[in-house]
């Protein structure tokens, strides 16, 4: 097998799983970001999945590692961002491998091998299955001490993006590809959408899969500008990145890293065709701890913002229904944005969504407990009606804590 864009690529994938499925025979690796499916979690997983398949011994062995985005198909509409991106390497988000793939569940145990990006603990469905299959982990929140460490890769350090760390973990691999490419296929005209090793085309593939990676590094940085995140590795995978797309002629004359960082950042931060279920569920994570369950939503604009976005609906029964709908006990929501000062802002909104004494104790204990690190403030911002759903909502102080840190925090609590 040749090298191919990764468009190919990701059509041979979910053929591949498809087959694995139908006959329950066979092996099948897996590489899977996390429940949230942001930018970051499934470019990690296109990127390693794409590299690591295109090595000359997995080429022989006709052997991919199928890249899962850890949300059913229906979901991704809501991320414009990915969509945006995707069409700098001339992807669409039907050719995903998406949770609604790999249905039925489950694989054999014995036939599957997981390597995890941008999380280091399975959660949901498919822990229940295959959390005793992980067999690498790359991520950048803090070590659950959920992955062995005889794991290879097992790569669980700070960083501003996750792709950050699987570019730099990819780098030889990528290299080394890049040099085995040959230049005689230029004569011959091979199309673009052929399997060949020839450099002038090679080279335009490694430039869009590239652009996945830096899309995601430029968004979760703000275009290497936030100095709380940006770290040493952020900065050599940009260059390393920023080198593979000048590399090519097709892409590189036309490379802007400003003009690229806007227009994801652009369709990032426009929701206003979602309504506020949608834009709770862009970016949601879910946790079990004991008898109680978290869900907690990130979102890029004020409180004030959704509760006028809820219309006539009551917000605080929007809250209540997208938190009984998933079962949980407690349910946070997390907003960063830019205030009218110009500078960058965070509130929070926590709820004990059950009769759940243990619940609303969580809700105290983690007021107390992590209110002074976290600056929580009282927010003037009330909640629209007197539901009998207690709903906690503060201005908070320490915009540099993202749900990385809060979450361990909550899940602290609930302990």
């Amino acid at each position: 097998m040749s090298r191919m864009p990764i468009r190919t690529f990701l059509v041979l994938a979910k053929r591949h799983l498809q087959q694995n499925i139908h006959n329950r025979t066979g092996s099948a690796s897996f590489v899977l970001g996390n429940e949230s499916a942001d930018l970051d979690s499934i470019t990690c997983a296109l990127v390693y999945g794409y590299i690591q398949s295109s090595r000359p011994e997995a080429r022989r062995k006709n052997s991919l590692v199928i890249p899962v985005v850890n949300i059913p198909a229906a979901d991704l509409p809501l991320r414009p961002e990915l969509t945006a991106l995707l069409r700098h390497a001339d992807v669409k988000s039907e050719d995903l491998v998406t949770l609604d793939d790999l249905k039925p569940l489950p694989l054999p145990l014995d036939h599957t091998n997981w390597t995890l990006v941008d999380h280091n603990a399975m959660t949901g469905a498919l822990a229940e299955h295959y959390s005793k299959s992980i067999t690498g982990v790359i991520d950048h929140h803090n070590d659950e001490k959920a992955i062995p460490f005889s794991a290879d890769p097992r790569i669980i350090q700070k960083c501003g993006s996750c792709s950050s760390l699987v570019t730099n973990y990819l780098r030889t691999t990528w290299e080394d590809l890049s040099s085995s490419s040959s230049t005689v296929g230029a004569a011959n005209a091979q199309s673009s959408d052929g399997l060949t090793d020839d450099f002038a085309y090679t080279t335009g593939w490694d430039a869009r899969v590239a652009k996945l990676a830096l899309g995601s590094i430029l968004i979760d940085t703000f275009n290497l500008t936030d100095e709380s995140k940006v770290t040493e590795d952020d900065k050599n995978a940009v260059r390393y990145l920023e080198a593979k797309i000048n590399a090519s002629m097709r892409f590189g004359k036309d490379y802007d890293r400003e003009k690229f960082f806007e227009e994801i950042n652009a369709a990032k931060v426009d929701l206003e065709s979602l309504c506020v279920e949608d834009v709770l569920r862009k970016d949601y994570k879910q946790w079990k701890e004991g008898n109680l369950t978290l869900g907690i939503s990130s979102v890029i604009k004020p409180v004030e913002w959704l509760q006028q976005k809820a219309g006539n609906e009551k917000f605080s029964q929007v809250l209540e229904d997208f938190a009984k709908d998933r079962g949980l006990d407690l349910f946070a929501v997390m907003t960063a944005y830019t205030a009218e000062s110009g500078k960058f802002a965070r509130q929070m909104i926590l709820s004990a969504t059950s009769d759940n004494e243990k619940a609303t104790g969580v809700v105290n204990d983690f007021s107390m407990e992590a209110g002074a690190e976290l600056q929580l403030g009282e927010s003037e911002v009330r909640s629209q009606d007197d539901s009998n759903l207690g709903v906690k909502i503060w201005i908070q102080g320490n915009v540099a804590a993202s749900r990385k840190q809060v979450g361990p925090m909550l899940r602290e609590a609930m302990r």
